[in-house]
């Protein structure tokens, strides 16, 4: 779906920031939505989406078991 959203898990990275998680989230509701730069009117509900993704991101990540990571 979303090409340009790079696996952030290990070992395809090892120690993923807040920015790639959020880069993540990003790509995710820009292509969700449509919109690459959403109007005036819903730049709140995007911004929303995207810290929403983002958390869920960083909730999934925290709780992934990898085996064979180190």
């Amino acid at each position: 779906m979303c090409r340009s959203i790079k696996t952030l898990r290990p070992p395809a990275t090892p120690e993923p920031t807040e920015a790639d998680v959020r880069a993540a989230a990003l790509q995710y509701v820009r292509k969700v939505s449509g919109f690459h730069t959403p109007a005036a009117h819903n730049q709140a509900v995007f911004d929303e989406a995207v810290d929403a993704v983002a958390e869920a991101t960083e909730r999934l990540l925290a709780g992934l078991v990898v085996r064979g990571a180190k």
